[in-house]
């Protein structure tokens, strides 16, 4: 008896490389089947097929993050990825013309190391928590509480702030760059903004935490002299602090058997309930390496069904209803509107770029 290999979905080239709107739709409806509507991919269609082709014209690149809605994450971004493999894939395209489907930090960082290439974001105010939780002025007041301290700042800030820091980090490499620096002899380490993915880089490394004080409160509080120290800020991602153990423990109720995977920027309660914790590349090569019974994400919900569109053959538990505003404003009509009108772009001074870089810089040196 002969077993049929089953046959995979269109991939995100083939529905790039399609020919008509016809083959498009059919290509995405395939793909997507399951997790998007068949009316949705009906009305999106056109205009991914409208996209692909502009983007050809223009001689563009489209960066699409991994927190994008299905319909547009798998039609028309060159690449995907997490902020740390898409800052550095951007500066090894030779396109003059880069589209971020993400929010504005990420169209900063990309500027920033791309200052000659335009660079565009579809939505006008695709903004962030946690960028804009923490100040050009808060970082000036930190590094004066804690003199010589280095200001590690999670490129989930503007690059004004960058430019105030040493070193920048993702939270797919935070924990390496915290080591780089308590391997130099820092003992205090300022990790700005998000609190929580400080102190989960705090606890991974088996160091102290401390967040900073607010006012002209003791800086000495909570931190012993000689004893390596995170200082982290009080800014939290809106979504991942929603997660509660509550929830954890629900899901194991439901599902025994379920690996549950959180983004870092969750709770340090709930890191601590969890199977795997790390960076949205981190869960995505989890759960294409690691066979489980089904896997749930604790981590902006669009995610999970862009993985069970990119990896059929894995169950995903899909139990999530928390989405990310400003994420959710990047659509495919914006980014159509974006490339015809050449709107949006990222403007930063020349000034901000060359101090921002070189944080930066020291990112992507450390692997």
């Amino acid at each position: 008896m002969t077993v049929q290999a089953r046959q995979m979905p269109p991939s995100r080239q083939d529905i790039q490389q399609a020919a008509t709107v016809e083959e498009t739709r059919a290509r995405m409806a395939a793909r997507l089947a399951g997790i998007v509507p068949e009316f949705e991919v009906e009305l999106k269609a056109d205009l991914a097929f409208r996209i692909n082709q502009l983007k050809r014209e223009r001689g563009a690149v489209i960066l699409g993050h991994n927190y994008m809605e299905p319909a547009l994450f798998h039609s028309v971004p060159d690449y995907v990825g997490d902020s740390l493999e898409l800052s550095r894939i951007s500066t090894q395209t030779e396109a003059k013309i880069i589209v971020f489907c993400g929010v504005q930090f990420m169209g900063e960082t990309a500027k920033v190391l791309n200052p000659e290439k335009t660079v565009l974001i579809p939505a006008e105010k695709a903004g962030c928590s946690l960028a804009e939780g923490v100040t050009v002025e808060d970082v000036k007041r930190l590094k004066a509480m804690y003199p010589g301290a280095p200001v590690v700042s999670y490129v989930n800030t503007y690059a004004s702030v960058n430019a105030e820091s040493d070193y920048c980090c993702t939270s797919g490499n935070c924990t390496a760059v915290v080591r780089h620096l308590l391997e130099k002899g820092c003992d205090r380490i300022i990790f700005i903004p998000d609190e929580y993915l400080a102190h989960n880089t705090a606890n991974e490394l088996g160091v102290a935490y401390v967040t900073a004080p607010e006012g002209d409160a003791d800086t000495n509080a909570g931190v012993a002299p000689g004893k390596p120290t995170v200082i982290g800020w009080r800014a939290r991602c809106e979504v991942h602090e929603l997660y509660k153990v509550e929830d954890v423990e629900n899901v194991r109720k439901q599902y025994p058997d379920v690996v549950i995977l959180a983004h870092p920027e969750c709770s340090p309660e709930v890191i601590a309930k969890v199977d795997y914790a790390g960076s949205t590349k981190g869960m995505i090569d989890y759960v294409k390496n690691i066979s489980a019974p089904r896997y749930l994400l604790l981590t902006e919900c669009s995610m999970a069904d862009n993985l069970a569109a990119e990896f059929p053959e894995r169950e995903m538990v899909r139990a999530c209803s928390l989405r990310c505003k400003h994420m959710n404003l990047i659509t495919l009509q914006d980014t159509l509107n974006a490339m015809e009108k050449m709107q949006y772009k990222v403007e930063l001074s020349q000034d901000i770029i060359e101090r921002a870089k070189l944080p930066i810089d020291r990112m992507l040196a450390i692997r």
